[in-house]
Order: C-alpha cells, then structure tokens, then sequence
C-alpha cells in the first residue's frame, strides 16, 4: 500500500501577523525588526531552506500590510501571542527563533512563554532593555518621556522629516541602534503602528523575564576594533543586559556589521547561523 500525502499545514489567520513558510527539515522562524518586513531575511532563508522549513514572519502595520488589529495599542506582545499561536496550530517542533532588534524582544517573550516548546533563540543586535545599551542603570521612568516624545514627533512628522531628524526625537539608541532609520532594513509603514514600535523598543523592558527562558539563547551583534565606535565598547553592555539568563547566552559579535547584522555582513552571519542551528 502506498503511504498517504502529507497532509497541507492548516492555513493561518491572523490581524496582527502574516507567516510565508518555504523549504523542508527542522523548523526555525524568522522576525523582523521595527519597520521591516520578511524581505530583510531574503538572503537568510535562501541559505536556509534547503535544509530547514523556514517560516518568515511580517508585522503588520509594517511595508505595504495593513496594520488591521496593529493599529491600535501594543504591538510586540501581540505579535509574539500570535507567534505562538502559529507554532502550536501548524505543529511546529521545538522551532528555532532568530529575531531582529524589536523582533528579537519578540522572540523573547516567545521563548519566555513556551519552555520547552522552543528549541532555540537567536537575537541579532537586540536588548531586553535597548537603554542599557546607552546607560546600565537606565530604567522605564527614565526613557519613558522621551519615547512620548518620539511617538508625538511621528505622528506629527513627515516621511522624510522623520527619516533625516529621528534622532532629534531621542531615538538615537547609539551603538545599539545606529541604523534603525536610515539602514536598509527600513521600510516604514502604518504612522500608528510604527509610532508604538518606536515607543515599545523604547521603553519594553524584558530583563525579568529572561529567567523564564530554557531555551539556550545566542546574542549576535556590530562589533568595531576601533575605540572611537561606540561598536568598540558594546560587548560588556550586551552580556550585562543577558546576565539574568538561567543559563549563559552564547556571544557572537561580527566585526565592521552595524544594526542590520545580516544585511551589513552577510557571509558572516550565515555563518553564525549555522553554527547557531548545528
């Protein structure tokens, strides 16, 4: 007798996500930062989908999507939900998750949620608390007017405005987020939505939580040789931020890559996400 076709994975609804899976293996999800959409991982799940089915997630409210359920109120945490929504109704095992800045904190409070249902996390240039990139002993009060500031300004600001004057808007995260606006990863989007991304990168703070996660956790980032950068001095900052972990973070940095890790150097982090996945 012959064996039976696979069965198609049940399609997936969602007002806050848009999920586009390709290739066959071991699942590993990919999450955009603020702005961006699945296309930043363009090159990743080339590389990848061979060997893994990789499923490329889009925030709403982010490129051309309507923000539909995003266009009002808080984002990331529901974008997260509605990740582990997907992952338990499309049967996914133990995924691995790779997040990008804001969708690193997403894939955060994935792993932080879900125990053991996920197998491992990668966050590329992101914090649990992006200030303490800037300042260790920065808290949500102190950052909060600002990131008031800077929903304000985005609501009230043009286009262009916005991308040539963001960092008048305390949006200037420095080393952490040095090419948020103006990289290639920015595609804009929904004003709103694109507003309380600002303000949740600003203020989340997801450093409780990390004892939560029993997942093993890499932290991939920009790292310069030259003491002037402010690339030069992040290591310490990034493994501070990490410390609560119950188990210690795996630390890659990649020389001469800014914010947009896989775009700026490419080969090297194919790299690190191969050795991530072994």
């Amino acid at each position: 007798m012959s064996a039976s076709p696979a069965r198609p994975a049940p399609v997936f609804l969602s007002d806050r996500i848009v999920v586009e899976a390709k290739g066959r293996g071991p699942d590993v999800i990919l999450i955009p930062g603020l702005a961006s959409t699945s296309a930043v991982w363009a090159r990743t799940a080339s590389a990848l989908e061979g060997r893994y089915r990789v499923h490329l997630v889009t925030v709403r409210g982010f490129g051309d999507l309507p923000a539909e359920a995003n266009a009002n109120g808080r984002v990331s945490g529901p974008a997260a939900d509605e990740i582990r929504r997907y992952m338990d109704e499309q049967g996914l095992s133990r995924p691995a998750l790779i997040g990008h800045s804001m969708g690193g904190q997403i894939a955060l409070r994935v792993a932080a949620e879900s125990g053991s249902a996920v197998g491992r996390v990668m966050v590329v240039d992101a914090s649990p608390f992006f200030p303490s990139l800037i300042s260790p002993g920065a808290t949500v009060g102190d950052v909060e007017p600002l990131a008031r500031l800077a929903f304000q300004g985005i609501m009230l600001l043009g286009d262009q405005a916005l991308r040539t004057q963001a960092g008048s808007l305390g949006l200037d995260m420095g080393g952490a987020g040095d090419s948020l606006f103006d990289g290639l990863g920015w595609q804009g989007g929904d004003r709103r939505t694109l507003a309380q991304g600002v303000y949740e990168v600003m203020t989340t703070d997801l450093r409780s939580r990390l004892p939560s996660i029993t997942a093993p956790v890499t932290v991939v980032y920009g790292w310069s040789a030259d003491d002037r950068s402010p690339r030069g001095h992040i290591d310490g900052l990034f493994r501070g931020g990490y410390r609560s972990l119950s188990r210690p973070a795996t630390f890659e940095r990649i020389e001469g890559a800014e914010h947009m890790v896989m775009i700026d150097r490419p080969r090297q982090f194919q790299a690190a996400v191969d050795r991530f996945l072994r």
